[in-house]
């Protein structure tokens, strides 16, 4: 450990418990340069919460389906504190909502929400979709509590289940594709400057609140143009409703 007033330092050990890994793997990210060489005294290598934040970056990615070499050639282009810049940016988009939280809940309340029974294949497909998880033979955990409460909602009101699911892949779809074209945006117009210019330490509350900041932004903007998308559509199908009625029953 470093003198009080010095930045904190750790073995190996620490740094890999800290960081959630194993020592030999901590060693295997050294040996392919993925994080700088420790200071060392003696045979004794001391790390820092520098390595500790790239190791975590290492290990979130790796989570999320990127590959090492992916990541090592993404990192080994990078400055020492993107690590940590990283890290902060993923926070900022997978903060905890607290209207929004995994629930656990019995299949047949579930069944009983959209009107169906316990056995109904819509639980099943739902499972599928990534939207259920199923916990035990009575129980299933909501994975988005937000889009199966109002989907099983939908049911109950007459929808039917195939409706229902064969909605749920188009929406994500579509969502995706305006994600997407949200963060190139974002990317280019706040983060880029940011990027070129080295990272500041002093500009990243500024930036990291810019990106905070525009998240729901965007999410009112969707929720407000699929609300008059919605609205119109429904008119043109009712009149075009009320058309083929005209055609079916002819003034006598």
């Amino acid at each position: 450990m470093a003198d009080a007033g010095h930045t904190e330092e750790f073995t190996i050990d620490v740094l890999a418990e800290r960081a959630g890994m194993t020592v030999r793997n901590v060693r295997a990210y050294s040996t392919r340069g993925l994080i700088d060489p420790p200071r060392l005294e003696g045979r004794t290598g001391y790390y820092t919460d520098a390595h500790l934040q790239r190791l975590v970056l290492i290990r979130t990615l790796l989570g999320r389906g990127f590959t090492l070499a992916a990541i090592e050639e993404s990192i080994l282009k990078s400055p020492s504190t993107a690590a940590g810049v990283a890290l902060d940016l993923i926070n900022i988009f997978e903060a905890e909502s607290d209207e929004d939280p995994t629930e656990l809940i019995d299949r047949a309340e579930l069944a009983s929400l959209a009107g169906v029974n316990p056995d109904h294949e819509l639980l099943a497909q739902m499972i599928e979709l990534g939207l259920l998880e199923q916990v035990d033979e009575n129980t299933v955990r909501m994975l988005q509590p937000g889009v199966v409460r109002p989907g099983s909602a939908a049911v109950s009101l007459g929808l039917s289940p195939d409706s229902v699911v064969d909605i749920v892949p188009h929406m994500r779809d579509h969502l995706e594709q305006i994600s997407d074209r949200f963060v190139h945006h974002v990317s280019r117009d706040v983060a880029q400057p940011f990027l070129d210019a080295g990272l500041p330490p002093e500009e990243w509350p500024v930036v990291f609140e810019k990106i905070d900041k525009l998240i729901p932004i965007a999410s009112q903007v969707v929720v407000a143009m699929f609300r008059s998308v919605l609205r119109e559509a429904i008119e043109v199908e009712i009149g075009h409703k009320l058309e083929e009625l005209a055609i079916e029953r002819p003034a006598e």
